[in-house]
């Protein structure tokens, strides 16, 4: 019998019911186990081997699923609710209709994950990165993205821009440091293209150079030196990059407050 059909035939007797402990399976190899349908609430499965396991259906509410190797693991209807995935590994995983309610998914992986009518209501996603998952149908109420690298995920909808846009409509005030510590105050017109991401940096394709601290007319680009913000005269960049899930790519970065600037 493998190790897996050991899990299964024994699991009631691991996750202690008899003696009220929680399973204790930190750091285990369960690589390709079928746990199909196992109850893991509560269960310690940090730095646990998963990948490419068999968990659909299963219970592991509260679970602690810290830096754990879900890699390409079947999450298929699994209740994640209030877990601890803190830095998992979820690369190419199916989270489809998986519930992740208050789930910690802080620094997680979920490259290419699917996560198809994932209800993340509450979650916590700051600095994961969902580059290329699938969220078509998913729950985003609430949830915590900032720092979240969205670029390539699908079927985010007008909800969930709408919840992580923090740029007012109209003519606005945007503030930057330049490379010499100068704090340059931008005026971003209306008409003119601008974004964030998940985070607190903004992009702009233009500004107007309104003023730059300690009386100085010109300030230099921290990025490229060649770049120069001289008061009075508009700044643009040609090539601004219009998807508004990516924070770093090409435009004017700003914030809208002066502090953000000065402590970047």
């Amino acid at each position: 019998m493998d190790i897996a059909e050991i899990l299964k035939k024994h699991l009631d007797w691991l996750q202690g019911k008899e003696g009220g402990e929680r399973a204790n399976l930190q750091g285990a190899n369960l690589q390709g186990a079928n746990l199909w349908g196992a109850n893991l609430q509560g269960a310690n499965l940090r730095g646990a081997n998963l990948q490419g396991a068999n968990l659909q259906g299963a219970d592991l509410q509260g679970a602690d699923l810290q830096g754990a190797n879900l890699w390409g693991a079947n999450l298929q209807g699994v209740n994640l609710w209030g877990a601890n995935l803190r830095r998992a590994d979820l690369q190419g995983a199916d989270l489809q209709g998986t519930n992740l309610w208050g789930t910690n998914l802080w620094g997680a992986d979920l490259q290419g994950t699917n996560l198809w009518g994932a209800d993340l209501q509450g979650a916590n996603l700051r600095r994961a990165d969902l580059q290329g998952a699938d969220l078509q149908g998913a729950n985003l109420q609430g949830a915590n993205l900032r720092g979240a690298d969205l670029q390539g995920a699908k079927e985010l909808d007008t909800l969930v821009r709408n919840q992580l846009s923090i740029l007012p409509q109209g003519d606005i005030l945007g503030f930057k440091k330049a490379a010499g510590g100068e704090i340059v105050r931008l005026l971003i017109k209306a008409e003119w293209k601008r974004s964030n991401a998940t985070g607190r940096k903004c992009r702009a394709e233009r500004a107007y150079v309104l003023n730059i601290s300690g009386g100085c007319n010109t300030a230099q680009s921290g990025y490229d030196a060649g770049f120069l913000y001289i008061k009075g005269k508009e700044v643009s960049v040609p090539d601004f990059d219009e998807d508004w899930t990516k924070e770093c790519a090409p435009g004017i970065h700003f914030f809208i407050t002066e502090e953000e600037a000065k402590n970047y």
